[in-house]
């Protein structure tokens, strides 16, 4: 991302949390609590179904949702249009386009690695690496962890992260014999890594501008806490790897892996380079996709027949003196037609996700014009904020129970950074501190409920995991792995400790902040 773009996105973003609480207020009977409802029912529903009946569908949490919204709006005073209104207003919000995007590009890039024979390549390595597999399997989640944690940090998305390895090191792990749970652990803490510390991640961009500090500033000042929590994380699973269960090569012993599948490694390097040399997002992912494009037919990975194709209807008029072409057919007696090949299989697998994105903002638009967040604010403000100490404490449990409604965590960051604000100004703490805490705890809890945006993000890529590989055990129930986010804990405990013990604890009259958005 260009400077410019940071600039711009963060503002508009901004812009939009002040306008919706400049307009005029939502009344429940109830009072501003009330507000709150929607979103509560949505965790409620979400603790039911993932938790207590173990379905881990992305679909059944959109019923939810809708559910939700409807049940808040028999909580409404008045005309039920204002309240019907602002769900469309936050349906609006740059901040759920933002994930979208990031989603659909991650999507397309992942499917055309993943049809491309990467897995087959991992399982080559994995093949010829003259060491035990019992070994391998041990340091296989704490190998992941790392590597997510580079590919996140360097293209500024731990959901994107969390599409890419899901759907490329985690078939080949499991295949491997690899713990599921565990490595499906390792892939959102390694998201939470790199959306903590990656200059152009949304969260960390948000976090540094709304507590008025530079950008630069901020990500050399979190390094001491996130590699005391990646450190720690690291440990946790070279532990778990060694103790929680493995399980023989799955299916009819492990594929013959393929060493030419590899060559998709310069396709994450081309994003990587292209994102750490300041480019746009959507852009060093469109250069890995084309880049993926080419290595697919050059190497005879994927035919152009498998990365689109469109299978008309016998009947269609003009389909005829298009079908010369390799990405074009009929559809044969009794055969639907349609569009099918990777890239659509790549975006089309995040359309449940997206409906629930647009409906959980606008359940946080409701809160906020509602007054939910307001009350929260005020509660802590006057009852437990008295000192610093406490004030940062409130600061990590405030930005903790946010996150834990607000599911979308770019969502939650601009929804509580002003009470952060507030509060850091009131006792004299320091931009970078401010930022930091608000950011760790958006970045560490966004993968670790399993209603959360980055877990339901990998998530929904499992069910056509199974699909291809024949392997159950590639669907993770996003209830069972929450414990295992090792990252995300660690990264939310140290700032607990921080706060706790004045630990980092930094004034404004310590240093000052550089000018705002300046990389």
């Amino acid at each position: 991302m260009t400077e410019d773009d940071l600039d711009a996105d963060v503002e508009a973003e901004l812009r939009d949390a002040e306008q919706a609480r400049d307009e005029p207020a939502l009344d429940f009977h109830g009072g501003r609590w009330a507000s709150a409802i929607p979103l509560g029912f949505f965790v409620a529903w979400a603790i039911v179904q993932s938790g207590l009946f173990g379905i881990g569908d992305t679909t059944g949490l959109v019923v939810g949702m809708l559910a939700a919204l409807v049940v808040g709006m028999f909580f409404a005073k008045g005309d039920w249009k204002r309240y019907a209104n602002t769900i469309f207003e936050g349906m609006t919000q740059r901040v759920a386009a933002t994930a979208i995007v990031a989603w659909l590009w991650a999507g397309m890039f992942a499917q055309l690695l993943q049809d491309g024979g990467f897995v087959s390549g991992l399982i080559w390595v994995a093949q010829a690496v003259p060491i035990p597999r019992s070994t391998l399997l041990v340091v296989l989640p704490a190998l992941t962890f790392l590597l997510a944690a580079l590919l996140a940090t360097g293209i500024g998305t731990g959901y994107g992260t969390a599409i890419t390895f899901v759907t490329t090191f985690f078939p080949a792990t499991v295949l491997l014999g690899a713990n599921p749970v565990l490595m499906f652990g390792a892939i959102l803490s390694g998201a939470v890594f790199g959306d903590n510390l990656a200059p152009v991640s949304d969260t960390t961009i948000v976090s540094a501008v709304t507590q008025n500090a530079d950008i630069g500033g901020v990500v050399a000042s979190r390094l001491k806490y996130a590699f005391v929590a990646a450190a720690l994380a690291l440990v946790a699973y070279l532990v778990a790897g060694a103790v929680m269960p493995t399980s023989a090569p799955s299916g009819d012993g492990l594929p013959t892996g393929n060493v030419v599948g590899l060559v998709h490694l310069v396709s994450m390097g081309v994003v990587i380079y292209t994102a750490v040399n300041g480019r746009h997002i959507v852009e060093a992912i469109t250069w890995g996709i084309l880049a993926a494009i080419v290595f697919n037919l050059v190497f005879g990975l994927e035919p152009a027949s498998e990365i689109v194709l469109f299978t008309a209807p016998a009947t269609a008029p003009f389909a005829d003196a298009f079908t010369w072409l390799p990405v074009v057919q009929f559809a044969s007696d009794g055969a639907a037609s349609g569009v099918s090949g990777s890239l659509y299989a790549g975006a089309s697998g995040f359309f449940p996700l997206i409906v629930l994105t647009l409906l959980i903002v606008s359940g946080a638009r409701i809160m906020v014009r509602g007054g939910a967040f307001d009350a929260i604010q005020e509660l802590l403000l006057s009852t437990v904020a008295t000192s610093v100490r406490r004030a940062e404490t409130t600061l990590v449990l405030g930005t903790a129970l946010v996150n834990s409604m607000i599911t979308i965590n770019t969502a939650a960051e601009i929804a509580i950074a002003p009470y952060v604000a507030r509060v850091g100004e009131q006792f004299n703490i320091n931009g970078y501190r401010r930022a930091n805490i608000l950011d760790a705890n958006t970045s560490a809890l966004g993968y670790i409920f399993p209603w959360a945006g980055g877990v339901l993000a990998g998530y929904s890529q499992m069910p056509d995991l199974v699909e291809q590989y024949g392997v159950e055990a590639m669907q993770v129930n996003p209830v069972s792995v929450w414990p295992f986010v090792f990252h995300g804990w660690f990264l939310f405990f140290v700032f607990l400790a921080a706060a706790l013990t004045g630990y980092g604890l930094e004034y404004t009259t310590d240093r000052e902040a550089e000018e705002v958005a300046r990389v």
